[in-house]
């Protein structure tokens, strides 16, 4: 009964709204909802794994048309990482969109650095405890106009403890009778044992260009108490902008090596496009324009929030942000998981038609991937491409980027890319030692650039 009310609710929303927007998302709803239920899910799933085919790589994500608002929050911080020492709190959270209780599933998985499985490893090396457990804590939503329920896992709990540091993947299922083995929804997060130091600089004066368009990253690994025999068979290293995974660069081999560690410098690859500072809005209460909104609509049976339009820029313009990061909250500020609204939210990038890649709105909320949802649209008469995303109420960053032909977002036709951005750059380093099964991470810097140096 519950799919059957899904799919009823998504092709009301199709009916009540063509007419209003022609936007992506309803077009993508349509087609889904022309298939059979049991069909669409599967279609969907394959649609997104498509997608991440194109890097291996970490991907927090929904999986379903009814699943929304996936976040791994870490110590009750919404805006850090999903990266954390052994043994720290965090929850993995998520709504349903429907009041109807789901006994939900998780399993916990081992990945390697590149966050494919770990085959070598046996469950009970990773995990003490039992794994498939449901996830116990639930609450319903409170006088919203959509309904849903909020799930929250905590980990480490009673029933789970993690003993590797190394990436980890969970994955929810529907426990029930009707439903496919397929997951609902995947988290991603690493753990970490600071063995190793990293020394890491930014600069604007790179291998291609000095203070125009490019960000440089120089990194330094120092060994510490681990030994390292063969540093470019055994270390495995990310570096990536603004947590972005579809622009990160993974396992570049180092160019100075000796006995106390290993150093990349005077790396072209390791030049990262500046970029343009985030948008931001804030949607605190659905009756009143917040920032970034130009206006609030009731089309039953939904908000709408129109932002204000944007452009390509060509100039850098200061304005501080959390580089894609979203906080799901109201004015109340009190209950936020379960008394936020979900809204459509309206993007509106007015610039003539690009060729090549499509374009896509990209933040946090989608783990700054190309999410099908974010796809926009050309509007000839508006001379602007447009989209419409079902968000919870909050505060949100965004930028719009267009898809290149290894499907990496770039904006340098979409936002313009400027050497005064200020960026967040992430550096993981995981040791597999010859003869050991896994990858384990014993390095973590964040990089908080200022755009002066």
């Amino acid at each position: 009964m519950k799919k059957l009310q899904v799919s009823s609710f998504l092709l009301k929303e199709f009916a009540n709204y063509h007419l209003f927007f022609h936007f992506s998302f309803f077009h993508f709803s349509l087609f889904h909802y022309l298939c059979s239920v049991k069909h669409q899910k599967r279609l969907l799933f394959a649609l997104l794994s498509f997608i991440s085919l194109s890097i291996a790589a970490q991907q927090t994500r929904s999986l379903s048309e009814q699943i929304r608002t996936v976040q791994v929050i870490v110590k009750g911080d919404p805006l850090l990482p999903p990266i954390m020492e052994m043994g720290d709190p965090f929850e993995i959270a998520f709504d349903d969109l429907t009041h109807e209780y789901t006994r939900y599933i998780y399993k916990v998985e081992f990945c390697n650095s590149d966050w494919s499985v770990n085959e070598d490893v046996f469950e009970s090396d990773y995990l003490e405890g039992f794994n498939g457990q449901p996830i116990d804590e639930y609450e319903k939503s409170l006088n919203t106009t959509v309904l849903y329920t909020h799930y929250r896992l905590s980990l480490p709990n009673e029933n789970t403890r993690l003993l590797l540091p190394g990436n980890y993947r969970v994955r929810v299922y529907a426990d029930e009778r009707d439903s496919s083995d397929e997951p609902v929804l995947e988290a991603c997060f690493s753990l970490l044992s600071p063995e190793m130091a990293i020394r890491a600089t930014v600069s604007s004066n790179t291998e291609v260009d000095f203070n125009q368009k490019h960000q440089q990253v120089t990194y330094a690994v120092s060994y510490g108490s681990r030994r390292v025999i063969d540093p470019q068979r055994e270390l495995h290293t990310v570096v990536m902008q603004n947590r972005r995974w579809d622009s990160a660069v993974m396992d570049l081999m180092p160019n100075i090596q000796n006995t106390m560690g290993v150093e990349w410098t005077h790396r072209r690859e390791l030049i990262f496009s500046a970029g343009s500072e985030y948008h931001k809005f804030e949607i605190l209460d659905v009756h009143q324009n917040g920032m970034g909104v130009d206006k609030m609509r009731w089309y039953d049976p939904h908000y709408h929030a129109t932002l204000f339009a944007m452009s390509p820029q060509h100039n850098y313009t200061y304005n501080p942000d959390r580089n894609g990061a979203f906080v799901i909250r109201h004015s109340g500020d009190e209950d936020n998981d379960t008394q936020c609204e979900y809204l459509f939210v309206h993007f509106l990038l007015v610039m003539p038609r690009l060729d090549g890649g499509d374009v896509y709105v990209c933040g946090l909320w989608d783990n700054g991937f190309p999410d099908p949802m974010c796809k926009m649209s050309y509007d000839e008469s508006q001379c602007a491409y447009e989209c419409g995303v079902l968000l919870k109420q909050g505060y949100y960053n965004y930028q719009f980027r267009q898809l290149d032909s290894h499907g990496v977002g770039q904006t340098v036709r979409t936002e313009g890319d400027f050497y005064q951005t200020e960026n967040e750059y992430i550096i993981l380093v995981y040791h597999r030692p010859q003869g050991t099964r896994y990858d384990a991470l014993v390095g973590y810097q964040l990089i908080n650039y200022d755009g002066t140096r």
